[in-house]
């Protein structure tokens, strides 16, 4: 075996797998790391000439078991473990050893790993950093670029969030089924938040962020293996599926945000939508709605739409009142009102955001849609108002462009008096 890309995607697909019944085994996260990052280097070394293990996770967690015990006798002044190639030669153990571990212990250890990660205790973007760094195993130089911060910074972060870790009263056993539950749910946010670092990035950062969604996608993945029969983590692949489908398309070739409505959808992800839109369909068989369920099922909707206008805004509406009622929160309405301008027309929805503003008054997407139903509704120089408050609260460059372009458009329709006439817009 000389595919050195095999064996890189090997290490990566079974670090989950072997960093959590390393940490299981010793009970300290460094050693864990450090134990599985030395049985990579073993791995490197012998797999080319040898050639693949049966199981390289139960490869890399026996050699990384030996190599961190060894650590420890050396330390204690003991004596050494047998000579290199005695541990390496695996064969009747490596069986063994694949034998002793199944399904049920890697899921546990997994979930236990993602938990630890995730742990109440850190905030948002340690825990992002540490699952990225831990579980993914992306480096410190890439989580930095990521998160546009320097790579000292995001390595004290990291240190920060794993102290932190240590120094927390961490369970090391199997969780029960309520406790499963609680950290699933944990675990799918972590996910999601990952996701979004990624997703919600623009400009420049846009390119170096995109890694972040593949990465989380390939984390559900991993969840939906361990948890084949839950419906929300089928929603929430769902959802990233299909989010991600139309990434090609959100931006034009200079960096400006093009509209869902706008994007050319012969850009769009076919297979991922068509998986995106299996999942979902699956999960809501289920009847156990959840958020993210009801999310992908919005995101189903727009792209089961060949074109804008057969988009059921209907159906979305109704899918964001159910998501209202299930978890209310002002962002939520906001999203909702879109697609009640698109149903009932822009006074309807602009009634419907008014009572939101002492929330939002420092959103960005706040000012924006109340500027474009403003302008739906022929009120120019309140939609002006309202557009320039979103350009003073905009995150990027390309989100006060995007603004500055519908300011363009307005003072161009205006009339003489400064009012714009009211006029349908095409969906």
């Amino acid at each position: 075996m000389t595919d050195l890309a095999w064996i890189d995607a090997a290490l990566t697909s079974a670090r989950p797998r072997a960093v959590s019944a390393l940490l299981r085994h010793f009970r300290d996260l460094e050693t864990a790391e450090e134990a599985f990052q030395e049985a990579c280097l073993r791995a490197l070394q012998h797999w080319p000439q040898n050639g693949p293990p049966r199981d390289p996770a139960a490869w890399l967690i026996f050699v990384g078991r030996n190599i961190a015990i060894d650590a420890a006798r050396r330390r204690g002044k003991q004596e050494p473990l047998p000579a290199e190639d005695v541990i390496s030669d695996l064969s009747d153990a490596e069986a063994e050893l694949a034998e002793q571990i199944d399904g049920a212990d890697y899921r546990d250890d997994i979930l236990r790993l993602l938990f630890i990660c995730c742990h109440p205790d850190l905030p948002a973007t340690q825990q992002i950093a540490v699952a990225l760094r831990i579980v993914s195993g992306l480096s410190v130089k890439q989580i930095a670029r990521a998160f546009l911060v320097g790579e000292s910074a995001m390595e004290q972060r990291i240190t920060r969030a794993k102290s932190a870790i240590a120094a927390a009263d961490v369970a090391f056993e199997a969780p029960g089924a309520v406790e499963r539950a609680e950290r699933l749910a944990a675990v799918a946010t972590m996910i999601y938040l990952v996701f979004n670092e990624g997703y919600s990035a623009q400009g420049a950062a846009a390119a170096a962020r995109a890694p972040l969604c593949d990465e989380a996608i390939r984390l559900t993945r991993l969840l939906l293996r361990l948890f084949q029969g839950e419906p929300e983590i089928m929603g929430l692949m769902a959802l990233l599926l299909l989010q991600h489908a139309r990434s090609t398309a959100r931006f034009d070739a200079d960096g400006a945000i093009v509209l869902l409505e706008e994007q050319d959808r012969s850009l769009w992800n076919r297979e991922m939508i068509a998986e995106g839109l299996t999942l979902i369909d699956k999960a809501m068989r289920h009847k156990r709605r959840g958020p993210y369920q009801l999310q992908a099922a919005i995101a189903a909707l727009h792209a089961r739409a060949a074109r804008p206008e057969d988009t059921d805004w209907a159906q979305i509406d109704l899918l964001y009142a159910a998501l209202e009622r299930l978890q209310p929160s002002p962002v939520i309405t906001l999203n909702r009102a879109v697609a009640v301008a698109k149903v009932r027309g822009p006074a309807a929805a602009l009634a419907m955001i008014e009572p939101l503003a002492p929330r939002l008054s420092g959103y960005f997407h706040f000012f924006g849609v109340k500027g474009a139903l403003l302008l739906q509704l022929g009120r120019a120089p309140e939609a002006r108002v309202a557009f320039d408050q979103a350009i003073a609260l905009a995150n990027t460059t390309a989100e006060a462009a995007h603004i500055r372009m519908q300011l363009d458009r307005l003072i161009k329709d205006s009339g003489p008096d400064g009012e714009a006439e009211a006029r349908p817009r095409r969906h």
